[in-house]
Protein backbone atom coordinates (compact mmCIF):
# COMPACT_ATOMS: atom_id res chain seq x y z
CA UNK A 1 0.00 0.00 0.00
CA UNK A 2 1.31 3.67 -0.34
CA UNK A 3 2.44 5.21 2.00
CA UNK A 4 1.01 8.46 1.29
CA UNK A 5 -2.60 7.78 0.15
CA UNK A 6 -4.91 10.70 0.39
CA UNK A 7 -2.49 13.13 1.40
CA UNK A 8 -1.25 16.18 0.00
CA UNK A 9 1.77 17.59 0.03
CA UNK A 10 3.42 21.19 -0.54
CA UNK A 11 7.08 22.03 -1.60
CA UNK A 12 8.99 24.85 -2.87
CA UNK A 13 11.37 25.06 -4.80
CA UNK A 14 10.70 21.78 -6.24
CA UNK A 15 11.30 23.18 -9.71
CA UNK A 16 14.36 21.04 -9.92
CA UNK A 17 17.06 19.23 -7.61
CA UNK A 18 16.43 17.80 -4.27
CA UNK A 19 12.77 18.76 -4.61
CA UNK A 20 11.21 17.89 -8.12
CA UNK A 21 12.88 14.30 -6.72
CA UNK A 22 11.16 14.62 -3.36
CA UNK A 23 7.90 15.77 -6.04
CA UNK A 24 8.08 12.53 -8.00
CA UNK A 25 8.01 10.26 -5.32
CA UNK A 26 5.94 11.76 -2.80
CA UNK A 27 3.45 11.38 -6.28
CA UNK A 28 4.23 7.78 -6.61
CA UNK A 29 3.63 7.33 -2.90
CA UNK A 30 -0.27 8.40 -3.14
CA UNK A 31 0.33 11.93 -2.36
CA UNK A 32 -1.38 14.98 -4.60
CA UNK A 33 1.53 17.08 -5.04
CA UNK A 34 2.10 21.04 -4.75
CA UNK A 35 5.00 22.01 -6.73
CA UNK A 36 6.28 25.22 -5.63
CA UNK A 37 9.02 27.42 -8.14
CA UNK A 38 8.65 30.43 -9.85
CA UNK A 39 11.74 29.39 -12.21
CA UNK A 40 11.88 29.21 -15.67
CA UNK A 41 14.41 27.45 -18.07
CA UNK A 42 16.47 28.39 -20.97
CA UNK A 43 13.53 28.28 -22.99
CA UNK A 44 11.24 30.65 -20.35
CA UNK A 45 8.94 27.68 -18.91
CA UNK A 46 8.37 27.61 -15.97
CA UNK A 47 10.10 24.31 -13.97
CA UNK A 48 7.24 23.55 -11.95
CA UNK A 49 4.86 23.01 -14.82
CA UNK A 50 7.74 20.26 -16.08
CA UNK A 51 7.15 18.72 -12.82
CA UNK A 52 3.88 18.90 -13.08
CA UNK A 53 3.79 17.09 -16.07
CA UNK A 54 6.82 14.07 -15.08
CA UNK A 55 4.11 13.39 -12.11
CA UNK A 56 0.97 13.43 -14.18
CA UNK A 57 2.52 11.39 -17.34
CA UNK A 58 3.22 8.82 -14.28
CA UNK A 59 -0.15 8.42 -13.12
CA UNK A 60 0.27 11.38 -10.30
CA UNK A 61 -1.55 14.22 -9.04
CA UNK A 62 -0.09 17.37 -9.04
CA UNK A 63 -0.45 20.88 -9.44
CA UNK A 64 2.54 23.86 -10.20
CA UNK A 65 2.31 26.97 -8.16
CA UNK A 66 4.66 30.04 -9.85
CA UNK A 67 4.66 33.11 -6.93
CA UNK A 68 7.13 33.94 -5.49
CA UNK A 69 6.22 32.91 -1.66
CA UNK A 70 8.99 35.61 0.32
CA UNK A 71 6.09 37.24 1.18
CA UNK A 72 2.93 36.71 2.83
CA UNK A 73 0.59 37.03 0.49
CA UNK A 74 2.48 34.70 -1.45
CA UNK A 75 2.67 31.74 0.90
CA UNK A 76 -1.08 32.27 1.41
CA UNK A 77 -1.71 31.79 -2.18
CA UNK A 78 0.36 28.40 -1.59
CA UNK A 79 -1.96 26.99 0.80
CA UNK A 80 -4.59 28.72 -1.10
CA UNK A 81 -3.47 26.00 -4.16
CA UNK A 82 -3.59 23.21 -2.14
CA UNK A 83 -6.53 23.77 -0.65
CA UNK A 84 -8.76 25.02 -3.72
CA UNK A 85 -7.15 21.84 -6.05
CA UNK A 86 -7.18 19.14 -3.23
CA UNK A 87 -8.87 20.17 -0.31
CA UNK A 88 -6.10 19.48 2.21
CA UNK A 89 -2.49 20.27 3.21
CA UNK A 90 -0.88 16.96 5.57
CA UNK A 91 2.87 17.70 4.59
CA UNK A 92 4.72 20.97 3.92
CA UNK A 93 8.21 20.96 3.03
CA UNK A 94 10.58 24.15 2.89
CA UNK A 95 13.20 23.71 0.15
CA UNK A 96 13.58 26.97 -1.37
CA UNK A 97 17.07 28.36 -1.81
CA UNK A 98 19.47 30.07 -3.05
CA UNK A 99 23.08 30.37 -2.96
CA UNK A 100 25.21 34.07 -3.17
CA UNK A 101 28.47 32.67 -1.79
CA UNK A 102 31.17 35.75 -0.48
CA UNK A 103 33.86 35.83 1.90
CA UNK A 104 32.12 37.85 4.43
CA UNK A 105 34.17 41.30 4.23
CA UNK A 106 33.58 41.36 0.36
CA UNK A 107 29.36 40.52 1.29
CA UNK A 108 27.24 43.21 -0.05
CA UNK A 109 23.52 44.09 1.78
CA UNK A 110 22.00 42.67 -1.62
CA UNK A 111 23.92 39.40 -1.04
CA UNK A 112 22.60 39.16 2.60
CA UNK A 113 18.90 40.10 1.70
CA UNK A 114 18.45 38.22 -1.08
CA UNK A 115 19.68 34.77 0.40
CA UNK A 116 17.66 35.79 4.04
CA UNK A 117 14.13 36.72 1.64
CA UNK A 118 14.83 33.41 0.00
CA UNK A 119 15.80 30.99 2.04
CA UNK A 120 14.23 31.65 5.87
CA UNK A 121 12.06 34.53 5.50
CA UNK A 122 10.19 32.15 3.11
CA UNK A 123 9.64 29.77 5.71
CA UNK A 124 7.68 32.26 7.90
CA UNK A 125 5.68 33.10 4.99
CA UNK A 126 4.62 29.72 3.69
CA UNK A 127 4.81 27.98 7.17
CA UNK A 128 2.76 30.06 8.71
CA UNK A 129 -0.43 29.50 7.17
CA UNK A 130 -0.16 26.09 6.75
CA UNK A 131 0.60 25.62 10.31
CA UNK A 132 -2.95 27.31 11.22
CA UNK A 133 -4.29 24.97 8.71
CA UNK A 134 -3.03 21.83 10.35
CA UNK A 135 -3.46 23.00 14.30
CA UNK A 136 -6.98 23.26 13.12
CA UNK A 137 -7.56 20.48 11.18
CA UNK A 138 -5.59 17.22 12.79
CA UNK A 139 -1.96 18.17 12.73
CA UNK A 140 0.67 17.35 9.26
CA UNK A 141 4.37 17.29 9.04
CA UNK A 142 6.24 20.20 7.98
CA UNK A 143 9.97 19.59 6.72
CA UNK A 144 12.75 22.56 7.28
CA UNK A 145 15.56 22.47 5.04
CA UNK A 146 18.62 23.78 6.72
CA UNK A 147 22.02 22.76 5.58
CA UNK A 148 25.56 21.80 7.63
CA UNK A 149 27.21 25.15 6.22
CA UNK A 150 24.39 26.33 8.74
CA UNK A 151 25.31 23.60 11.14
CA UNK A 152 28.88 23.57 11.28
CA UNK A 153 29.71 26.43 9.04
CA UNK A 154 31.19 26.91 5.83
CA UNK A 155 34.05 29.36 4.25
CA UNK A 156 32.28 31.74 2.38
CA UNK A 157 28.81 31.29 2.81
CA UNK A 158 28.19 33.46 6.15
CA UNK A 159 24.63 34.69 4.11
CA UNK A 160 23.53 31.19 3.73
CA UNK A 161 24.28 29.66 6.90
CA UNK A 162 22.54 32.32 8.99
CA UNK A 163 19.49 31.44 7.34
CA UNK A 164 20.02 27.72 7.00
CA UNK A 165 20.89 28.13 10.95
CA UNK A 166 17.53 29.73 11.14
CA UNK A 167 15.73 27.10 9.48
CA UNK A 168 16.80 24.97 12.47
CA UNK A 169 15.62 27.45 15.04
CA UNK A 170 12.85 28.11 13.55
CA UNK A 171 11.99 24.32 13.86
CA UNK A 172 12.75 24.02 17.06
CA UNK A 173 10.28 26.25 18.25
CA UNK A 174 7.63 25.20 15.73
CA UNK A 175 8.14 21.46 17.09
CA UNK A 176 6.95 22.45 20.55
CA UNK A 177 4.12 24.58 19.40
CA UNK A 178 2.66 22.02 17.18
CA UNK A 179 2.85 19.03 19.40
CA UNK A 180 -0.19 19.16 21.25
CA UNK A 181 -1.59 19.66 17.86
CA UNK A 182 -0.03 16.91 15.85
CA UNK A 183 1.95 18.86 13.80
CA UNK A 184 5.34 17.11 13.76
CA UNK A 185 8.29 19.05 12.28
CA UNK A 186 11.81 17.99 11.37
CA UNK A 187 15.03 19.75 10.51
CA UNK A 188 16.76 18.08 7.55
CA UNK A 189 20.50 18.89 6.29
CA UNK A 190 20.48 17.15 2.74
CA UNK A 191 23.79 16.99 0.43
CA UNK A 192 23.36 15.55 -3.08
CA UNK A 193 24.57 15.71 -6.22
CA UNK A 194 23.46 19.37 -8.33
CA UNK A 195 24.09 20.41 -11.49
CA UNK A 196 26.83 22.95 -10.06
CA UNK A 197 28.96 19.76 -8.30
CA UNK A 198 28.18 16.99 -10.74
CA UNK A 199 31.71 18.00 -12.86
CA UNK A 200 33.46 17.97 -9.89
CA UNK A 201 32.80 14.20 -9.02
CA UNK A 202 33.36 10.75 -10.50
CA UNK A 203 30.79 8.45 -11.83
CA UNK A 204 30.53 6.23 -8.88
CA UNK A 205 30.44 9.15 -6.26
CA UNK A 206 27.68 10.69 -8.89
CA UNK A 207 25.75 7.78 -8.17
CA UNK A 208 26.18 7.75 -4.00
CA UNK A 209 24.85 11.28 -3.93
CA UNK A 210 22.30 10.93 -6.08
CA UNK A 211 18.74 13.11 -5.06
CA UNK A 212 16.78 9.50 -4.65
CA UNK A 213 18.84 8.82 -1.43
CA UNK A 214 17.51 12.25 0.60
CA UNK A 215 14.22 11.81 -1.35
CA UNK A 216 13.92 8.05 0.81
CA UNK A 217 14.91 10.02 4.26
CA UNK A 218 12.40 12.60 3.28
CA UNK A 219 9.34 10.14 2.77
CA UNK A 220 10.39 8.38 6.01
CA UNK A 221 9.86 11.77 7.58
CA UNK A 222 6.67 12.80 6.58
CA UNK A 223 4.84 9.12 6.46
CA UNK A 224 3.44 6.83 9.05
CA UNK A 225 7.16 5.14 9.11
CA UNK A 226 8.66 8.05 11.48
CA UNK A 227 5.85 7.32 14.19
CA UNK A 228 5.20 10.56 16.30
CA UNK A 229 8.79 11.17 16.01
CA UNK A 230 9.35 15.32 15.95
CA UNK A 231 12.14 18.24 16.82
CA UNK A 232 14.80 15.85 14.85
CA UNK A 233 17.36 17.29 12.78
CA UNK A 234 18.68 14.77 10.41
CA UNK A 235 21.69 14.76 8.08
CA UNK A 236 20.66 13.10 4.74
CA UNK A 237 22.92 11.93 1.67
CA UNK A 238 23.51 8.54 -0.04
CA UNK A 239 26.97 7.95 1.74
CA UNK A 240 25.18 8.39 5.30
CA UNK A 241 21.90 9.33 7.70
CA UNK A 242 22.40 10.65 10.96
CA UNK A 243 20.42 13.05 13.42
CA UNK A 244 22.56 15.98 14.19
CA UNK A 245 21.91 17.53 17.95
CA UNK A 246 22.80 20.11 19.82
CA UNK A 247 24.96 18.54 23.38
CA UNK A 248 26.14 20.42 26.55
CA UNK A 249 29.00 20.20 28.61
CA UNK A 250 28.84 19.40 32.30
CA UNK A 251 29.47 22.90 33.11
CA UNK A 252 30.33 24.60 36.38
CA UNK A 253 28.26 26.51 38.75
CA UNK A 254 27.79 30.07 37.47
CA UNK A 255 28.06 33.38 39.95
CA UNK A 256 24.85 33.22 41.04
CA UNK A 257 25.39 29.91 42.83
CA UNK A 258 29.19 30.19 43.92
CA UNK A 259 30.49 33.21 45.39
CA UNK A 260 33.82 32.69 44.30
CA UNK A 261 33.06 32.04 40.82
CA UNK A 262 35.20 34.58 38.40
CA UNK A 263 36.72 34.68 35.12
CA UNK A 264 40.21 33.05 36.75
CA UNK A 265 37.62 30.10 38.24
CA UNK A 266 36.62 29.68 34.90
CA UNK A 267 39.28 29.16 33.06
CA UNK A 268 40.79 26.81 35.77
CA UNK A 269 37.47 24.65 34.95
CA UNK A 270 37.84 24.81 31.19
CA UNK A 271 37.92 20.73 31.76
CA UNK A 272 34.34 21.32 32.43
CA UNK A 273 33.18 23.65 30.68
CA UNK A 274 34.10 22.73 27.16
CA UNK A 275 33.72 19.55 25.55
CA UNK A 276 36.38 17.34 24.62
CA UNK A 277 35.50 15.96 20.93
CA UNK A 278 36.58 18.02 17.80
CA UNK A 279 33.93 20.19 16.62
CA UNK A 280 32.73 18.85 13.02
CA UNK A 281 33.41 20.49 9.90
CA UNK A 282 31.98 20.63 7.00
CA UNK A 283 34.37 17.90 5.20
CA UNK A 284 33.13 15.58 8.34
CA UNK A 285 29.99 15.06 5.95
CA UNK A 286 31.84 14.50 2.64
CA UNK A 287 32.32 10.86 4.75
Amino acid sequence: MALLEGKVAIITGAGRGLGATYAQLLAAEGAAVVVNDLGRDENGNYTAEAVVATVREAGGRAVAHTQDISTAEGGQSLLATALGEFGRADILINNAGILRDKSFLKLEEGDWDAVIKVNLKSMYAVTQPVFAWMKENGGGVIVNTSSTSGLVGNFGQSNYAASKCGAWGLSNVLAIEGAKFGVRVWTLAPAAVSALTAPLMDEVTKAQMAPEHVAQVVLYMVSELSGQRTGHCLFASGQSVRELKLLSAEGIPGGGKDAAFDARSLAAAEDKVFRPEAALTIMDFAK
